[in-house]
């Protein structure tokens, strides 16, 4: 049986000898706001439509007092919190050799966006932000902090990012996990994360 890589060696050699650029295709987003604070109002609208909150911090309140506040009722008491960011420190270091399987106990996993998406409500992690790629889906709770700068308007832009083209690995996060499949009963938190919190950091 012939290998991935003898098939795909046999496709680019045989692969016609002319150049065609490939169409421009529009960002279909004229509809959208294009001021910062329009999209931020609809980032918000679809982020909770999906499930997930937005945590404005109250006057003079660190991240960390945000972090609590917002999760009080769902975080016990000695809370495992692995934070990736210096905002908020976390008790729980996360190292990129990390075996992911050391990560299954985590309450909280605090992250940084790269961006947000207002069509969808996403959030966008690379493996920069993530460093261990798994601590997005085994963590009970994510908390996200977000530049509100960095919320574009669609996905059509986000593919063209070079942040998502250049990236190793990308995901969007949209809300916490959910399903609808017994019985029609939407359950929240079902194969991933239980909530999604973003915090606004400029």
């Amino acid at each position: 049986m012939r290998g991935r890589n003898d098939i795909l060696a046999d496709i680019r050699r045989n692969r016609p000898a002319f150049a065609a650029h490939a169409p421009s295709v529009p960002y279909y987003d004229d509809d959208y706001p294009q001021d910062s604070a329009g999209l931020v109002a609809r980032f918000i609208e679809v982020l909770e439509k999906m499930g997930g909150a937005w945590a404005e911090p109250r006057d003079s309140e660190t991240h960390e007092a945000t972090l609590r506040r917002t999760l009080a009722d769902r975080l016990p008491e000695n809370a495992v919190i692995a934070s990736t960011v210096p905002e908020i420190a976390g008790n729980r270091r996360v190292r990129r050799h990390d075996d992911p399987h050391t990560l299954h106990d985590v309450d909280a996993a605090i992250l940084r966006a790269r961006f947000g998406v207002a069509e969808t409500g996403s959030v966008c992690f690379t493996e920069k932000e993530l460093i261990v790629n798994a601590i997005g889906y085994l963590a009970q709770h994510l908390v996200v902090l977000l530049d509100p700068a960095q919320i574009i308007t669609n996905m059509h832009r986000a593919y063209a990012r070079d942040d998502y083209k250049n990236a190793r690995y990308t995901v969007f996060h949209t809300g916490p996990s959910a399903t609808a499949d017994i019985e029609g009963v939407l359950v929240r938190g079902a194969q991933g994360v239980r909530s999604l919190t973003i915090i606004p950091v400029g």
